[in-house]
This record gives C-alpha cells, structure tokens and sequence, in this order.
C-alpha cells in the first residue's frame, strides 16, 4: 500500500470514536457518577462541529485552480477519393447491399440444394 500524508480531519474522527467506544466499555465495568455529561456530550458536540469546519475551510482554500484545456487545433478533413465517378459509387453501394445468399444462386445455379436431386 502507498504511504499518503496524515489526514487531520479523519483522525480527529477516528481518535474521538475511539473515546467514545473507551468510554462506554469502561461505563459498562466501573460505575462513575459524572453529574454533567449532558453539558460535556454537548460540549464535544461543538468541539467536533468546529474541528470538522476548520477543516472544511482548511482544505478548501488549497485548490488548485483548474485551467481549461488547450483548444484542439482544426480537426484534419479525411481524404476524400474524388475520382470515383457516381455510377461506380452507386454499383459499389448496391453491391454491398446485395443480399449474399442471392448472388451467389446467380452466379452458381447449379449448387442450388433446393434444386439440386440427389
């Protein structure tokens, strides 16, 4: 796996779901009476908030501004035969829109299966 650089943000998240787990487990063993964990949940809440905002604007202001890409150049025009003349190019066209089937029954007659007896 490559090495990538430390990401704040997502250790902050990961460090404080750490404690939050660590602090239920050990709720569950030892009983601690902590008179004002509503005002400290809440406090952590905006903690939180506020790291994750920071680091929202943190990271937004080392965008790279993107430049467009260079304009492509005139597309080149594809060689075109112009010395065909229209009837060639017609004959060519239904050539190649002849069914197969049919002009080779034309050209061979006697290799028809249909008609041929055995």
């Amino acid at each position: 796996m490559k090495p990538h650089r430390t990401d704040g943000v997502s250790l902050s998240f990961g460090v404080l779901f750490l404690l939050g787990v660590l602090w239920w487990a050990v709720s569950r063993v030892v009983n601690i009476h902590l008179p004002a964990v509503g005002w400290m949940v809440a406090a952590g809440l905006i903690l939180f908030g506020v790291v994750g905002l920071l680091g929202a604007l943190r990271s937004a202001g080392r965008r790279v501004p993107v430049t467009a890409p260079p304009a492509p150049a005139e597309p080149e025009k594809p060689e075109v035969p112009g010395d065909l003349p229209p009837e060639m190019h017609a004959s060519i066209v239904r050539e190649l829109l002849d069914d197969p089937a049919e002009r080779f029954s034309r050209e061979h007659p006697d290799a028809d299966p249909a008609k041929r007896k055995d």
